[in-house]
């Protein structure tokens, strides 16, 4: 059996700044997520074992209610026990203008959001601020983009990065400047559209130009895990968001029955190495040209360490070609990053709320 290995880390940008490779992911702990309450003293025990075990980088949003406060408080009791210990945590959160908003952004609206993110965290300096924009049909991306740009000039920020434009709006904010580092799009075997889109897909211009992927999605909602290896697909109304978003991937890939030869491809190359068919898909995923980390909805120690199995393994060309012919049979998610979730009237766009960043003003 794999033994589990410590987390590697995964340099972003030029100036030394590391992040784990296995990221936190923070959507899960937002309010409306799920209908359960967060037991924070549980919570927070839990994520300083998970710290403590290489899990030092945490993503958020602005949109994602109540989660970068939560994070604050999270940094403002353990913080300095950990700095004591070596520890830094990476804080990373994105900046996501209401939908109804956009046309109306101005700078100074702008920094006030960051400055609303700044103090939530706690922080003088954001690690990473991810920039996203719903409506392409709405001018200004570029012009916010460099917007922030001089937030990090300022050192507010020390790190730009993008998550879900498609690979052209992405390669127009890099021609005009704006250094972006990263990319956080939707990424797992279940949905490669990074590696098509249009040409040069994603996977390519981030070679090409130089950022990284960030991956959320890795294992779609938990339902590339054994737990649904053989089970009928959940009931509605389903337990939270994370499953009722990707419950769509797998409709969209095929629907139940393809899901389940999946994870049996993923199980049998699970036994061949003693670990999960979760550490199997977050290996695949590692491995792939450009993926710098992957985002894991897991807060509970127990569950971080059946992950970061995935460093303990190495896949071999007989386990690839089980892989590749498990997703072959899937059907193609179609179009570019995110295409789908912007279709106006599409089921994954129905399930999007697209005004949030005002909450908690």
């Amino acid at each position: 059996m794999a033994e589990p290995q410590p987390l590697p880390r995964v340099p972003i940008g030029d100036d030394g700044y590391t992040i784990s490779a296995l990221v936190v992911g923070g959507w899960q702990l937002s309010r409306g997520h799920r209908a359960t309450q967060v037991d924070e003293g549980a919570l927070f025990a839990d994520l300083e074992r998970m710290v403590r075990a290489g899990w030092t980088s945490f993503d958020c949003a602005d949109i994602y209610t109540g989660v970068e406060q939560l994070l604050g408080r999270f940094r403002a009791s353990r913080g300095a026990d950990l700095a004591r210990d070596g520890i830094e945590l990476q804080l990373h959160t994105k900046f996501v203008p209401d939908q109804e908003a956009l046309a109306r952004l101005t700078r100074a609206k702008v920094e006030a959001v960051i400055d609303r993110s700044l103090a939530r965290l706690g922080v003088e300096r954001l690690d990473l601020v991810q920039f996203a924009w719903w409506d392409y049909s709405v001018a200004g991306y570029v012009e916010v983009a460099g917007w922030l740009d001089e937030l990090r000039a300022r050192g507010k920020i020390r790190h730009l990065g993008a998550t879900n434009f498609d690979t052209g709006h992405m390669a127009e904010m890099l021609d005009a400047g704006v250094p972006l580092v990263t990319h956080q799009v939707q990424y797992s075997l279940l949905d490669r559209r990074p590696e098509h889109g249009a040409r040069p897909g994603m996977l390519d211009l981030a070679r090409e130009r130089g950022f990284q992927l960030l991956c959320y999605g890795a294992l779609a909602g938990g339902l590339l895990s054994a737990r649904y290896l053989g089970a009928p697909a959940p009931a509605e109304p389903l337990a939270n968001r994370s499953l009722v978003k990707y419950r769509l991937v797998v409709d969209e890939a095929g629907g139940w029955g393809q899901l389940q030869q999946l994870l049996r491809a993923l199980d049998s190359v699970a036994q061949r190495h003693g670990v999960t068919p979760s550490a199997v898909a977050l290996r695949w995923l590692l491995e792939r040209p450009a993926v710098a980390a992957a985002m894991v909805g897991t807060f509970h120690a127990e569950h971080a360490a059946d992950n970061r199995a995935a460093f303990g393994l190495s896949l071999g060309a007989e386990d690839r070609a089980v892989l590749d012919a498990a997703t072959a049979r899937l059907t193609p998610l179609p179009g570019d990053v995110w295409d789908l979730e912007r279709a106006p009237g599409g089921p994954h766009a129905r399930i999007m709320w697209k005004n949030l960043s005002r909450e908690g003003e």
